[in-house]
């Protein structure tokens, strides 16, 4: 195989790996962290013949029907917003001046010469006095804003009760528009008392929580800084 063949090859598998490493790196729907419960975890009530009152089988006549076993539906509203505000501006600030004059040894001011070294004259000296004057200085600024809002609904599926009657829940929903995928995935710890007769609970009151709101397709890869460019923009880089 000549050197041409090794280069193709080389520069083949190269494009094999970065078109790759955008489908596993990217996000993909069905993630096991936000999937429902599978239907085998959801076990059916046993059923008794004969018996008035069945376990898991009770009708509830006059209370809310709202979320409390593993498998059912509850819907978030989402009300989010937040808003952060930061500067800092530093300033750093150092002289330093100092003079030595040349030492009086028993009466007498200590005077050398460099033959050789320093074109000196016969009649020029050198002597022990010394000065120096340094200067240092450090002057930054900065400052960031940032603003978000997040508003609308899901309805995810309860994982698990907790001991306490907490209930965890996840879910997530996509949306395939006609350039690309948006999706909203959402999980955290709901209290009962905290969920609506209408079978909703604010995000505010979900413990816990995250929640990712992104996409995936050619709009949300047009706004994306690519791999190379983030480098020059972390702290490995030097300048």
């Amino acid at each position: 195989m000549n050197k041409l063949k090794l280069k193709n090859l080389g520069i083949s598998i190269s494009l094999v790996i970065v078109l790759t490493g955008c489908n596993v790196f990217g996000p993909k729907p069905n993630d096991p962290a936000y999937a429902p419960v599978p239907p085998e975890q959801l076990k059916p009530p046993i059923n008794l013949s004969g018996s008035i009152y069945q376990e898991g089988y009770a009708m509830s006549l006059f209370e809310d029907k709202r979320a409390r076993r593993v498998g059912d539906i509850l819907t978030i509203t989402l009300e989010e917003a937040y808003a952060s505000e930061k500067e800092a501006v530093t300033t750093l600030s150092k002289n330093t001046d100092a003079t030595m004059a040349n030492p009086t040894i028993m009466n007498s001011t200590p005077q050398f010469k460099v033959p050789g070294i320093l074109p000196l004259a016969d009649n020029e000296n050198n002597n022990l006095n010394t000065s120096y004057d340094m200067q240092r200085g450090f002057d930054s600024d900065a400052s960031s804003e940032q603003s978000n809002s997040l508003t609308g609904s899901i309805s995810v599926t309860v994982a698990s009760v907790m001991p306490n009657g907490n209930l965890v829940v996840r879910g997530e929903k996509w949306l395939t528009l006609n350039r690309g995928d948006e999706f909203i995935r959402i999980t955290g710890i709901v209290r009962p008392d905290d969920i609506n007769t209408d079978n909703t609970v604010s995000s505010t009151r979900v413990a816990d929580a995250r929640i990712t709101y992104s996409g995936k397709g050619e709009v949300a890869d047009s706004n994306a800084v690519g791999w190379l460019a983030k480098f020059f923009f972390t702290a490995l880089w030097p300048l």
